[in-house]
């Protein structure tokens, strides 16, 4: 049994049952409070960054208009997520095409729309942008190879080796647009605070060599995200966080750190969300079975997605849990006709031996990359609802 107060309060907890009781399950209910408090936290941790939330993460409006007020920034993903942001009044100054991954057409609509910042990580996105965002800043993104200590690794798909970024930042300049910075990111819910500091170490090499054999002075460093949200495994403090990666700058650059961007997702908004679920049925697959199969209404396909290979732990607690109650071992599988949608098979979760069809389980630590990952439609089942609470003040 998880202790609900290392996640949630008790007078939160008492106001998200009351504000959740009669919405039908599956639901995810967003406490905006508690990203509020994250945010403040973040900014005071980082007092020399620039913060870029990054909106695939949680692409509430709700969400949005909160971090707006705040005074962050935005790293967007696509011309959807443009279309949103631009929508709500926010300033494409404020704004950074992150994906390196992109159409020329979309490249093209960014700069129309007055975005001026662009990622890159390989030539022919970079001739892309030159051609259709004349005179842009660019910043390219690094392989962090050793980023296998996240619980969500990253850098397969994204970044490049070292000494193409140093060629991509020199024909960045040769193509007329404005060589900007190196980024990287050590992955998702990343633990090994060390990370930063080889990543950092690399972005200091690329820094120190353009700059004395190009003439290139790079001004910006984008550490992406990879801060923890409150899953079941132990991580450090955000206080660690900072005092560390502010050493490893220190260490590096000395009085001379370049401009520093943060993309943070899940530390703003993961620990703000509880996705409440309902047992469909409890069986075992023989009569000595010694673990309980768990069917509930959200699943990989409606929420959950993230359990893939068991990678993100999330905290779960019952409408059953009470001191002494009895537990055992469980798998718990969603409601899809697909062998897929199995959550937990090896971590062995134990839930109450009481638990019934008709019982409540809720996934704490559920708002980042849940409701945004649901399918539209599979199997019929609709995306997750998002209801909001706190922080209209």
């Amino acid at each position: 049994m998880f202790d609900r107060e290392d996640y949630v309060s008790d007078s939160d907890w008492e106001k998200f049952l009351d504000f959740s009781k009669e919405l039908e399950t599956p639901n995810i209910v967003i406490n905006l409070n508690t990203i509020k408090k994250n945010y403040i936290k973040l900014r005071d941790s980082f007092p020399y960054a620039h913060i870029y939330y990054a909106m695939k993460a949680n692409p509430g409006e709700p969400v949005l208009e909160l971090l707006s007020g705040l005074g962050s920034n935005f790293d967007i993903a696509s011309r959807y997520e443009l279309d949103k942001i631009l929508s709500m009044g926010v300033e494409p100054h404020r704004l950074s095409y992150g994906n390196t991954i992109k159409k020329a057409k979309d490249i093209k609509y960014f700069y129309e729309k007055g975005v001026r910042v662009f990622a890159t990580d390989s030539k022919d996105d970079l001739k892309a942008i030159a051609e259709n965002a004349p005179g842009s800043k660019v910043y390219v993104r690094i392989l962090v190879e050793a980023s296998q200590t996240a619980d969500w690794p990253l850098s397969r798909k994204f970044g490049c080796h070292p000494d193409m970024a140093y060629d991509l930042i020199v024909l960045a300049r040769d193509l007329g647009l404005v060589p900007y910075g190196i980024s990287f990111h050590v992955g998702s819910q990343q633990r090994d605070i060390g990370q930063w500091n080889d990543a950092i170490a690399k972005t200091k090499y690329l820094f120190t060599s353009l700059e004395e054999e190009e003439g290139i002075k790079l001004s910006m460093i984008n550490m992406g995200g990879g801060f923890p949200a409150s899953y079941i495994d132990p991580t450090n403090d955000l206080s660690e966080y900072a005092s560390e990666i502010t050493r490893y700058l220190t260490d590096d650059f000395g009085e001379d750190i370049p401009e520093i961007v943060l993309e943070p997702g899940r530390s703003l908004v993961g620990d703000s969300g509880i996705l409440t679920s309902e047992v469909i049925l409890t069986s075992r697959k023989n009569n000595t079975a010694l673990a309980r199969w768990v069917y509930v209404d959200a699943g990989k396909f409606n929420g959950l997605i993230e359990t893939l290979d068991e990678s993100i732990k999330y905290p779960i607690v019952t409408n059953k849990d009470k001191p002494g109650v009895k537990e055992s071992e469980v798998i718990i599988a969603g409601p899809t006709c697909d062998s897929m949608d199995i959550m937990y098979e090896n971590s062995r979760y134990k839930l109450p031996t009481n638990l019934k069809s008709g019982d409540k389980i809720y996934w704490l630590s559920t708002g980042a990359y849940t409701s945004t990952y649901a399918s539209v439609e599979f199997n019929g089942f609709p995306p997750l609802k998002t209801y909001y609470m706190g922080a209209k003040k």
